[in-house]
C-alpha cells in the first residue's frame, strides 16, 4: 500500500477503535467511575452522536481550509480528544470528550476519501476508496480487542491514551507523506449545499442507509442470535466475531475491485446476495457449521458494498464531494442507531430475537429497490 494512503488508513484505524473499544472495557469504566453499564454504554452513542452533528457541520465550517491543515487539525482534536478521555475525573467530562473526539470523525473520513481518490489512477477510485476503509475493519477485529486487553491489564484510561498514541504516529506520517490539495470548496456556501438538490446524491446517500441498515440489525444483535438460538457457548462468539472480521477484510477489497469494474450492478449484485444470507441465517441458524459459515459469509458482504456506496456518494457530488460522503458518514450512523433501536423492538416484540435476520433481509430489500432505481435511470453506464 502506497504511503500515503497507509498514513490515512491508519488514523481511520484509530478514530475506529476509539468508536468501538468502549464495548470491550465497560465493566472497567462503570466500576471505576461509579456507574451504570448501561450509562457506560452511553459513551459509544455520544462518540457516534459526535458523528452525526459533526458530519455536516464540522465539513462545511471548515470547508475553506486547504486540505492537509485540515487534515492535520482534525486529527488533532481526536488525540486531544482522547488525552481528555484518558483523563477524565468523572463521567460526565468522559462523557463529553467522547462527544467531542467523535465530532471530527465523519469530516475526516470525507476529507481522506477524497484526498486518496485525487491521487488514485483513473478507474482505480473503488479500490482505493478501500484501502481507506481497511482500517474500519482493522479497528474492529484488532484495534478493539487490542485495547480491550490493555484497559484489562493496565486500566481502561491506558487504553485510550494508547489510541491517542497511534492516532499521534498516523498524524507524523501524515505530515511526511499525504501531499498538500486545495480546499474542498472555494464557492460560497449555499453552492455547496446545492448538491443535495441533485437526485443523484440523494439516492446515493439514502442507498448507504438502506443498504446497511438490515445487516447493522443483526450484527448489534450477533452475540445473542448466536447463543440463544445458534446454541453456541458465550466463549465461542469472540472466535466468531474474529471469523466476521476476516470476512470484512476479505469483502472489503473485492468489493473495492467489483467497484472499479461496475459500480451500481456491482451493488445491486451485493446486496442482493446480502438479503439472501441473512434470509438464509434466519433458516439455518439453528445448526452450528451453518451458523459459523454464514457469519464470515456475512462479514464479507456487510463490508463489500462500503466501497461501492462511498464511491458513489463522491461521483454524484462532484461539485462538492467532501461534505456529501461526511453526510453519508453521517447518515450511516443513523442507521445504526436505528438498527439498535429497531432491533431491540423486535426481540421484545412476540416475533422475538429467532425472527431478526429473517426482518433485516427484508429491510435489505429496500437498499436493493434503491440500487436498482439508480440502475434504470442509467441503462447505459456499466462504470463508476
Amino acid at each position: 500500500m502506497p504511503l500515503p494512503l497507509f498514513s490515512l488508513m491508519l488514523v481511520v484505524f484509530g478514530l475506529t477503535t476509539g468508536e468501538f473499544v468502549i464495548a470491550g472495557i465497560l465493566p472497567d469504566v462503570a466500576g471505576d467511575l461509579s456507574v451504570s453499564i448501561p450509562a457506560a454504554g452511553q459513551l459509544m452513542t455520544a462518540y457516534a452522536l459526535g458523528m452525526i452533528v459533526g458530519g455536516p457541520v464540522v465539513t462545511v465550517l471548515t470547508a475553506r481550509l486547504p486540505r492537509k491543515t485540515l487534515i492535520t487539525g482534525l486529527i488533532t482534536v481526536s488525540v486531544l480528544g482522547n488525552l481528555a478521555s484518558a483523563a477524565a475525573p468523572n463521567y460526565p467530562v468522559l462523557l463529553t470528550a467522547r462527544f467531542l473526539a467523535g465530532l471530527v470523525v465523519a469530516t475526516f473520513f470525507a476529507v481522506a476519501i477524497a484526498t486518496a481518490v485525487s491521487m488514485a489512477p483513473e478507474g482505480r477510485q473503488g479500490s482505493t476508496v478501500a484501502k481507506v476503509a481497511l482500517g474500519m475493519n482493522l479497528g474492529i477485529i484488532l484495534g478493539t480487542p487490542i485495547g480491550t486487553v490493555i484497559g484489562q491489564h493496565a486500566g481502561w484510561r491506558a487504553t485510550f491514551a494508547a489510541i491517542a498514541a497511534v492516532t499521534v504516529a498516523a498524524l507524523l506520517l501524515v505530515l511526511r507523506f499525504v501531499p498538500a490539495g486545495p480546499p474542498a470548496a472555494s464557492g460560497p456556501l449555499l453552492g455547496e449545499l446545492r448538491v443535495f438538490a441533485g437526485r443523484d446524491v440523494r439516492l446515493a446517500i439514502a442507498l448507504t442507509a438502506l443498504g446497511n441498515v438490515g445487516v447493522l440489525t443483526v450484527y448489534l444483535y450477533i452475540a445473542p442470535l448466536l447463543t440463544e438460538i445458534g446454541g453456541f457457548s458465550a466463549g465461542a462468539v469472540p472466535v466468531l466475531l474474529l471469523a466476521y472480521g476476516a470476512g470484512a477484510v476479505l469483502g472489503n477489497h473485492l468489493g473495492g475491485r467489483a467497484a472499479d469494474r461496475a459500480l451500481m450492478p456491482s451493488l445491486a449484485g451485493l446486496l442482493a446476495a446480502l438479503a439472501a444470507v441473512l434470509a438464509l441465517f434466519w433458516a439455518v441458524n439453528e445448526i452450528r457449521v451453518l451458523a459459523a459459515v454464514l457469519t464470515f459469509v456475512l462479514g464479507v458482504l456487510a463490508f463489500a458494498v462500503i466501497p461501492g456506496m462511498q464511491t458513489r456518494v463522491l461521483t454524484t457530488a462532484q461539485a462538492a464531494p467532501t461534505l456529501a460522503v461526511a453526510v453519508n458518514a453521517s447518515g450511516f450512523q443513523l442507521a445504526a442507531a436505528f438498527a439498535g433501536w429497531f432491533g431491540g423492538r423486535i426481540v421484545a416484540a412476540d416475533w422475538g430475537l429467532r425472527a431478526l435476520p429473517l426482518i433485516a433481509a427484508v429491510l435489505t430489500l429496500t437498499g436493493l429497490a434503491t440500487a436498482l432505481a439508480i440502475l434504470r435511470t442509467e441503462p447505459a453506464r456499466v462504470d463508476a
